[in-house]
């Protein structure tokens, strides 16, 4: 794939898959993209080997993801970086209200320029901080969904992630290969902040033989006190 400021639309394989799961919404996947390839690029926010995959790896590995979610629900995507998953998920569904949080100023940079220049601000905000500030969980808390992709270890995950859902609100990791097994790991550690035993969920994407796979964890409606039965 040409990663140029021209560059075309997927191919092959992956010209079935970005068209199954955007639709319409396509031509603003393939605008995200070009800025992802370029200025992303340029600033380190992706590597430049990741242009040539930046569908199949990135992309639609984040966009299955939207299956899981209801319609018209806000999520908060902590450690957004490029906008992995948030901005894929705004862009595929419309109906959706979105919440980027990201520490690193050259990246909210790019997240302010990408939710301007693709016409996101109605539906994509975009917040400078940690999840487990004070002003960033007043900002967005008590939400329903919060998303995360390559931001840390479930065990560490879990501790800035739960507190900003409402009870019974979910958090979906998104993980590769060993999701089954970094849940089996931390699962006491999930437990103890305040999360259910949790499970992996495969969100499959057409045309590809790899899945997107989800670490999903709901926020327990009642925390057990310590000392409690």
């Amino acid at each position: 794939m040409n990663s140029g400021p021209d560059a075309a639309p997927p191919i092959g394989p992956e010209a079935t898959a970005a068209s199954e799961l955007f639709g319409d919404r396509l031509p603003l996947a393939i605008r995200y993209a070009r800025l992802l390839t370029t200025v992303g690029t340029e600033h380190g926010l992706i590597g430049p080997r990741e242009a040539e995959r930046i569908w199949a790896r990135h992309l639609l590995n984040c966009a299955a993801v939207a299956d899981l979610l209801p319609l018209s629900t806000r999520l908060v995507d902590i450690g957004s970086g490029a906008g992995l998953p948030g901005l894929v998920l705004a862009i595929r569904r419309p109906d959706l209200r979105v919440d980027l949080v990201e520490p690193l100023q050259r990246r909210v940079n790019f997240l302010v320029r990408a939710v301007d220049e693709l016409g996101l601000a109605e539906a994509v905000r975009v917040h400078h901080g940690r999840a487990e500030e004070r002003t960033v969980s007043a900002a967005v808390g008590a939400c329903e969904w919060v998303t995360a992709r390559a931001v840390a270890p479930l065990a560490r995950l879990v501790g800035w992630c739960l507190p900003l859902l409402a009870p019974g609100g979910s958090l979906l990791a998104l993980k590769g290969r060993s999701a089954a097994a970094e849940l089996d790991r931390d699962g006491v550690a999930v437990r103890r902040a305040g999360g259910t035993a949790g499970q992996v969920v495969e969100c499959q994407i057409p045309g590809l033989d790899q899945p997107s796979r989800v670490i999903v964890i709901q926020r327990a409606a009642h925390r057990k006190q310590k000392g409690s039965s």
